[in-house]
C-alpha cells in the first residue's frame, strides 16, 4: 500500500503567491497585501482546480472552457485593486462576477458592490461562495451588462468605482457616464498580443483623465462589441 500524499499547504502557497507574484508586480499597498494574505482564494476556485488557485495562471470556471469565464491571475486582480484605491465609503460596480473572488475582495474594501454576471450558473455559484465567506455587502445579479447601452448597470448609479473583470476592445462610454465625479473605472483594453490596464477618472461632468500604467492580456468579457478591424 503506497503512503498517503501530504496535504497541499495552502498557507505556504499563499505566502509564495504574495512574495513571488504580487510584490514583484509592484503591489505594495498594505491593505491589499493583508487582504490577500487573509482571504482564501482557493475557496472560490472550482474543486478540480483548487490546488492551482494561488498559482500564476488563469483558472477556467466552466467545463468545457468558455471564453471569458475564468479567474484572472492573482497578480492582475491585486494590481487592479491597488490602482483603484477603494475606500470604505465607495460603492462599486463589477462587470463579470466569475468566481466571486474579486467581488469579495472589493466588498472588504468598500461599502457596497453590485456585481453582474452573464452566466446564471456562475452567478448562483458566486452567491453561494460569497455567503459561505461571510460577505454580506456584495449583490450578484445575472445580467448582460453590455445590452441596451449597459442598462442593467445603472440601477445603483452613480458609482465611485467600476471594474471590468476581463478585457474589452475599448472602454464603453455608457459605463463612464455612470461614474461619480472623482470616480474611476478600471478595464483591460485592446487586442492581443498586447493590452493595456486602463484607469479612467471622471474629473468633471463631461471630462475624464486616462492612465494606462501597465501591459497585460486577459480574456474577453462576453457581450461587449469588438472594434472594427482594418481591411484592405
Amino acid at each position: 500500500m503506497s503512503p498517503a500524499l501530504p496535504a497541499f499547504d495552502f498557507e505556504q502557497a499563499r505566502f509564495n503567491m504574495i512574495e513571488q507574484q504580487i510584490r514583484p508586480w509592484e503591489v505594495l499597498d498594505a491593505r491589499v497585501l493583508q487582504l490577500l494574505g487573509q482571504f482564501k482564494r482557493e475557496d472560490f476556485a472550482p474543486a478540480p482546480y483548487r490546488s492551482l488557485a494561488l498559482a500564476d495562471v488563469e483558472i477556467p470556471l466552466c467545463q468545457p472552457a468558455v471564453e471569458g469565464a475564468c479567474m484572472l491571475a492573482p497578480k492582475i486582480e491585486a494590481r487592479a485593486l491597488q490602482d483603484l484605491a477603494l475606500q470604505d465609503t465607495d460603492t462599486v460596480l463589477e462587470i463579470g462576477t466569475g468566481s466571486g473572488y474579486m467581488a469579495a475582495l472589493m466588498g472588504r474594501l468598500s461599502t457596497r458592490v453590485l456585481s453582474l454576471e452573464i452566466d446564471p450558473v456562475l452567478a448562483e455559484q458566486a452567491r453561494q461562495k460569497l455567503h459561505a465567506a461571510g460577505i454580506d455587502n456584495v449583490e450578484v445579479r445575472c445580467a448582460d451588462a453590455a445590452a441596451q447601452h449597459c442598462a442593467a448597470c445603472g440601477s445603483n448609479a452613480p458609482y465611485d468605482a467600476i471594474v471590468l473583470s476581463g478585457s474589452v476592445a475599448e472602454v464603453p462610454a455608457d459605463l463612464l457616464a455612470l461614474l461619480k465625479t472623482g470616480g474611476r473605472l478600471f478595464a483591460i483594453v485592446g487586442q492581443e498580443p498586447i493590452m493595456r490596464a486602463t484607469l479612467v477618472r471622471r474629473t468633471g461632468p463631461a471630462s475624464y483623465y486616462t492612465e494606462q500604467p501597465w501591459d497585460t492580456v486577459a480574456p474577453r468579457l462576453r457581450g461587449f462589441p469588438e472594434a472594427p478591424r482594418f481591411q484592405f
